[in-house]
Parts: structure tokens; sequence; C-alpha cells
């Protein structure tokens, strides 16, 4: 059964001087896919024509400094070489009994990486990219000067291409990792993951590995978590404060409870007797007896 990869007819060398100037590339600010796809296929085939080109070695293109985070390799190889052997290409797998549509004598790959830029050309609102954005595309280079150099497709007769992506990404129901496919036209597809850290495509373009966005208001809950923690640790702190002073009451009251029956008990005591309702004391003896200054009674 042929599996049919991308149906892109493009002219590569028409999607190239299709660009605006390379000065306004370099300046682009609005992160858009296609023009950035469109310039770095440019990039990749100045990087062809610069030198002998050899079938089955990989070029690195070099790229502006604005551009230092990707990473943005080519490399060219025959037809047959495909059918036969399939390739590997940085993260990608093209297995034996590939072919193109139409069929070239060579074609040219380029493999894209994106890097810590992936999440400004390709947004997905809520998920969270937690891979590189890679992607690829094919081109006929059986002629590097040739004007009307087409964009192939992939078919398969057995197994899709696989994009293998680095990190740790083991596919399970509570974390809900997803491969997605970005389409020229704008359009997602989803697929599961079934092998950790590959995902399995059909074409040519640009993928990830992304998992669902955490919620803005599970962010609050956090807040309102600390927020009461906070509450109840004040509130604690006050009591045990309300505590502390009622302790240092009761202990100074005790004190001068102690210090008054410390007075009483070194003074002398006296009776008392009952005058109509009231107890009032009273000294059953003269402690001190008067003595006359003068002796002389007239």
């Amino acid at each position: 059964m042929v599996i049919m990869g991308s149906r892109r007819r493009w002219s590569c060398f028409w999607l190239i001087i299709f660009l605006t100037p390379l000065q306004f590339v370099e300046g682009l600010n609005d992160y858009d896919p296609k023009s950035l796809h469109v310039f770095l296929l440019q990039q990749a085939w100045k990087t062809l024509q610069a030198r002998p080109s050899y079938t089955g070695r990989l070029y690195r293109v070099h790229l502006p400094a604005n551009f230092s985070a990707m990473e943005v390799s080519v490399f060219r190889l025959r037809s047959k070489s495909l059918w036969a052997k399939g390739v590997n290409f940085s993260s990608f797998h093209i297995p034996p009994g590939s072919f193109t549509g139409p069929h070239v004598n060579r074609l040219a790959i380029v493999y894209e990486n994106l890097g810590n830029l992936s999440s400004d050309y390709y947004k997905l609102p809520g998920f969270s990219h937690v891979s590189p954005v890679l992607g690829f595309m094919a081109c006929d280079a059986t002629n590097l000067s040739s004007p009307g150099n087409l964009s192939v497709s992939f078919s398969f007769l057995k197994e899709p291409i696989s994009v293998h992506f680095p990190g740790k990404f083991v596919p399970r129901e509570e974390n809900g990792i997803k491969c997605v496919t970005f389409g020229d036209d704008g359009s997602v597809h989803f697929s599961n993951m079934n092998t950790p850290n590959v995902c399995y495509v059909h074409g040519q373009g640009h993928f990830s590995v992304v998992v669902p966005a955490a919620p803005p208001e599970r962010k609050q809950r956090w807040w309102w978590k600390w927020w009461a923690v906070g509450l109840g640790g004040g509130f604690a702190g006050l009591v045990m404060v309300g505590v502390a002073v009622l302790a240092m009451v009761k202990i100074v009251k005790k004190k001068k409870v102690e210090e008054m029956e410390r007075e009483s008990e070194n003074s002398e005591a006296l009776n008392s007797i009952l005058i109509g309702r009231s107890r009032v004391p009273t000294a059953t003896m003269i402690r001190t007896q008067p003595v006359l200054e003068n002796a002389y009674v007239p």
C-alpha cells in the first residue's frame, strides 16, 4: 500500500526569487513561519551553489546573527539510494522503499531546527512546546542552476518517516504528550506519541512535541493557598501572643498576692469586734503606758 506524503508542487526556485530583500527578512520581527521557511531555503540553496556539493554529504548552513539560535543543514542524495537504503539525517529517518513524486535523479533535503525560537514562530494556544520545532523540505537538485526545481513529496511502501526528538518524553495519559504537525496552510494536526521521543509523519513539514499548558487559575489557586497559610500563621501567632500576655498578667497578680501574704505574716494580728453590721479591728491592751512629763499633781 502506498501512502502519499505532502502533495505540494511548489517551485523551489520560484519561492526563492519571490523572497523580499534579505535585509527585510533579517529584520523580520513578526515571526511569520512562511517567510522564515523561504528565507532558510534560500540560504541552503546558496550553500549548495557556493561549493561543489557531493551526494550523501551534510552541509551546515550559516545564518545571520539574529538566527544563531537555529540550526539549518542541507545535503543531496540520489533517488535510487533513497529507494535502496533510505536515509538518516539529523533527527529524521526516511525508511528504505521510499520514493519521490515526481521522480528526480537527485534531491536536496533542507533540515531545520528552530531551537528556542520555536514557540515564537509556531504558537499553539493551550499547549506548550517541550521540544524544538523540527522541519525538512525536499527539492529537485538534479541541476542546481536550473530555474525549474520542483518541490517533491514522498511515498512509502511500508513505514512512514520517523522524527526523533531530543530529550526524554515518555507518553502517558496523565502528562498529555502529543505529536503535532504544522501545515503550510496554518493547519495543525495532533497525533499520539506511541514510542518515547519518536513521532511518525507522512511527509515534509514542521513537527514538535507539546503538552497541555497549565490553566491560569492554577496559579491563582497557589496564591490562595499561600494567602491561607499566611492567614493561619498570623492567627496562630496572635493567639500565642495573647496567651503569653495572659500568663504574664497571672504571674504578676500571683506575685502581688504572695507579697501581701508575706507582709500580713510579718505584721501583728489584731482582734476584731462587731459594731452594728461592721467588723472593726480592736486592741486588747495598750502597747505603751503613758508617762507624765511632770509628777506635780495640782
